[in-house]
């Protein structure tokens, strides 16, 4: 998928991200984008829905 991808063609895209957002921004681009995914990852693999009903037990 990511074959024709090369080292050149990684940098652009970063240089236009970093002009798209700021270097200011970055971090927090890059900490939203973790808790996302690790928000994502919770819910598919069903943890989130156990926490969520030992909680409840627990009340």
């Amino acid at each position: 998928m990511f074959g024709s991808i090369g080292v050149f063609e990684l940098i652009l895209i970063l240089v236009i991200v970093i002009l798209l957002f700021g270097a200011k921004k970055l971090p927090e681009l890059g900490k939203a984008t973790g808790q996302t995914l690790r928000l994502f990852r919770q819910a598919v693999s069903g943890k989130d829905s156990e926490e969520n009903k030992e909680k409840k037990k627990e009340e």
